[in-house]
């Protein structure tokens, strides 16, 4: 599959000047066009602008170099995204050295669905506000939320496909999109009310 980071990777071919070529082509054509979405996961995890660009610019280095793993033609987004979220683990979070824990039963529940009558109310309501408030507060929750409703709400990958990146079960992802929803929309009821987006409770 186009995912696979295997241990023991095959080696690289040989190169010759035709295969270079072909390489830096197929990079460009199918790589290079994530740059935005790659960058905005990015963001969203370091916090940080120079940390972000730090963190794509070796994702790409390091996808360029494992080119020759990359099945070609299949979903090389969430590909770069695998190895983006490997390398932040493996350097930028260690870095902090206090790994991000949260009492997942602690979560108070809190919902809005009840005035946004759709076939997938949650979605619907970060659908219509997703904008720099959104992303604030996305940026305060903890990392395993945070990364999975930024892959989902902002960058639209299927469940199937975080659930690749992330390396966790579907029902992981299921779980873990639903809660971080449930805190995103305690932090921006009042902000959703204010900009006329729902209609708030009637004191």
């Amino acid at each position: 599959m186009g995912y696979s980071m295997a241990s023991t990777p095959p080696p690289a071919p040989t190169p010759t000047p035709a295969a270079d070529a072909e390489k830096r082509a197929s990079f460009e054509r199918e790589a290079l066009v994530h740059l935005d979405s790659l960058y905005r996961v990015a963001l969203r995890l370091t916090g940080n602008a120079a940390e972000a660009d730090d963190l794509v610019q070796e994702t790409m280095l390091k996808a360029y170099r494992a080119w020759h793993q990359y099945e070609k033609g299949t979903n090389a987004k969430g590909w770069l995204l695998t190895i983006l979220r490997h390398a932040f683990i493996n350097e930028y979070r260690r870095r902090t050295r206090h790994p991000e824990t949260v009492d997942l039963d602690a979560i108070e529940p809190f919902s809005v669905f009840e005035e946004l009558q759709d076939d997938d109310p949650q979605g619907t309501f970060f659908d219509r506000i997703v904008d720099d408030e959104v992303l604030r507060a996305i940026d305060e929750l903890p990392e395993q939320f945070r990364e999975t409703v930024v892959l989902s709400d902002v960058e639209g990958l299927s469940y199937e496909e975080i659930a690749r990146v992330l390396e966790v079960p579907v029902g992981t992802v299921k779980s873990r999109l639903f809660r971080a929803r449930r805190m995103l929309q305690g932090k921006l009821y009042d902000y959703a009310v204010g900009m006329g987006y729902i209609k708030g409770n009637a004191t």
